[in-house]
């Protein structure tokens, strides 16, 4: 028997949940996985993307870069619909909401 037949094969689950509004956030946080490709995609590494997101845990954050590169066209597909979602949320609230002169409507009702 030589030493590669003594290491364990462990399969690892790759830690995303989809909450109920479709949104995938990793290992149980309320951290998405959109921003942590897009930090990793910033060239943060993955402990960088654990100290500013403490909630995640460096294995978690690994384990989800891995995913996204081996699965990059799945993760893109579902990352441009995050990002075509996100403009039409912003463009109903600027309609719904004139964006234009809220600092000056805000400073106008403290006096």
């Amino acid at each position: 028997m030589n030493s590669v037949d003594t290491v364990p094969v462990v399969v690892t689950v790759v830690p995303l949940q989809k909450d109920a509004d479709g949104v995938i956030r990793v290992g149980g946080t309320r951290v998405t996985l959109d921003t942590v490709i897009a930090a990793f995609l910033e060239g943060a590494t993955a402990e960088e993307i654990v100290q500013q997101y403490p909630s995640l845990s460096l294995a978690d954050v690994y384990a989800v870069i891995s995913y996204y590169l081996q699965n990059r066209s799945e993760i893109e597909a579902y990352l441009q619909l995050r990002r075509e979602e996100a403009q039409r949320v912003r463009r109903e609230n600027e309609a719904r909401f004139d964006p234009i002169g809220v600092r000056a409507r805000l400073l106008a009702r403290r006096k």
